[in-house]
């Protein structure tokens, strides 16, 4: 089939105008045929590390605001419940669902460490942090480019709602399977409790790493001290 380049009136073949020999220098697609680069591309099957290249600037602890190092010792105390909440979850699934003592600490502690402390921790940086930071990143230009902008702190405040979703439903389903008297349903509820508890704590990990990493290094570097005096207060 042949078309007309409605430029320049000439007729094309199917395979489309040649390339400008001068674009050989400049065209990045090019480049990357010509130096064997073109299987860079990420496979489904080799996604990209979701912790890997993601740190904005390494600001040491000791720089951080007060406020900031709060945050993120509750952090270390989060990281803490979630690892062992998530090796009770994969003993209680390798023993068949058969709960024990250990376990069931295990169980108890985080549950309780979810509502008393995760809950309150993540609240605590929606009402002081994130507003005037969201302000700060549309300002710098670190948004989306929706009519209405989107930052970081969208995707974080996203994040809280999942965790309340997740841990209601792998608590719930726990419950519930302790009530039903076929086997195989409670072993149905009880895997699918064991992958949503599995679901949360990676995200739970994946969120403390990217606020670690991310949005309180932005954080330090777009806010002032007495700013962050002010909204600590």
């Amino acid at each position: 089939m042949k078309i007309i380049d409605p430029e320049t009136g000439t007729r094309l073949d199917n395979k489309g105008p040649k390339l400008d020999p001068s674009l050989k220098k400049t065209d990045p697609l090019q480049r990357n045929v010509e130096k064997g680069l073109e299987d860079e591309e990420n496979s489904p099957m080799d996604p990209p590390d979701a912790y890997g290249g993601t740190v904005i600037e390494d600001v040491p602890y000791e720089a951080m605001h007060p406020l900031l190092q709060r945050y993120m010792d509750d952090h270390k105390k989060g990281v803490e419940m979630v690892e062992r909440f998530d090796k009770a979850l994969a003993r209680y699934k390798e023993q068949q669902y058969r709960m024990d003592e250990e376990i069931s600490g295990d169980f108890h502690d985080f549950f309780e460490y979810f509502d008393d402390h995760l809950l309150d921790h993540n609240r605590r940086e929606e009402r002081q942090l994130f507003p005037l930071l969201h302000s700060k990143l549309v300002a710098s230009g670190e948004h989306s480019i929706d009519e209405t902008p989107r930052t970081a702190i969208d995707l974080m405040e996203d994040d809280h709602v999942k965790f309340i979703q997740l841990g209601a439903l792998c608590f719930n389903m726990l419950g519930l399977a302790a009530h039903l008297h076929d086997a195989r349903s409670a072993a149905f509820v009880l895997d699918a409790s064991c992958n949503t508890g599995r679901e949360l704590t990676e995200l739970i990990r994946l969120h403390i790493h990217r606020e670690d990493n991310i949005l309180f290094p932005l954080a330090h570097k777009l806010i002032s001290t007495e700013e962050f005096d002010r909204i600590a207060k």
